[in-house]
């Protein structure tokens, strides 16, 4: 840490973070601009911001979105978005009569190149084994109501396929520009663990 910063906003998980970054660049294992160029790709070329503008655009192009849904890895290969993990996806509709959540039960598999990095929960064992036993129970806790009515799916990722949901596009959206719309859409929503919410 350097001196004169105040680290007291920061989280014991960010100051280790921290920490650690300085000994690796002081003992000159790791080169500090190709971490910054490796965040930077993270943050702004790879993330949930890809998997938002592959959703926003399923909403509004009819097309697109039968595309999508018959040969997924083309179509968001089309719009740039491919590399590792990402090789073979596959996408799953949410709507009135079904509600999907992908999980990845024996380790982490996760489409990297729409989504970004797999938040912590997703690679936990709790949520892996709940997430099959107790989908229903699962997206309670994270504020999602799904009605009795309503099938739940639960889909597995594995190193050979891994899913995307496409939500239901929110009532209310209608006259939204594709730009406004994925704007709306979050990374739990393409997980399936949370709807998209009308603005």
């Amino acid at each position: 840490m350097s001196e004169g910063h105040d680290h007291s906003h920061l989280s014991d998980t960010e100051l280790r973070v921290r920490s650690l970054e300085s000994l690796l660049v002081d003992k000159g294992m790791v080169n500090p601009d190709a971490l910054d160029a490796l965040i930077q790709t993270y943050e702004h070329k790879v993330g949930p911001q890809n998997g938002a503008r592959v959703v926003a655009r399923a909403w509004v192009e009819p097309e697109f979105k039968a595309w999508l849904l018959d040969d997924a890895t083309a179509a968001i290969a089309d719009m740039g978005y491919h590399g590792r993990q990402g090789e073979h996806m596959y996408v799953v509709e949410n709507t009135g009569e079904v509600h999907n959540l992908v999980v990845c039960t024996l380790c982490s598999c996760y489409p990297w190149p729409v989504l970004g990095l797999p938040p912590t929960w997703y690679k936990s064992a709790p949520y892996r084994s709940r997430a099959v036993i107790d989908p229903r129970g699962v997206l309670a806790e994270f504020g999602t109501e799904v009605g009795a009515d309503v099938a739940v799916r639960v889909w597995d990722s594995t190193a050979e396929l891994r899913y995307l949901v496409l939500p239901e596009r929110p009532e209310g959206t209608e006259g939204m520009s594709q730009e406004d719309l994925g704007a709306l859409v979050g990374r739990n929503a393409m997980i399936g663990v949370e709807k998209v919410s009308a603005p």
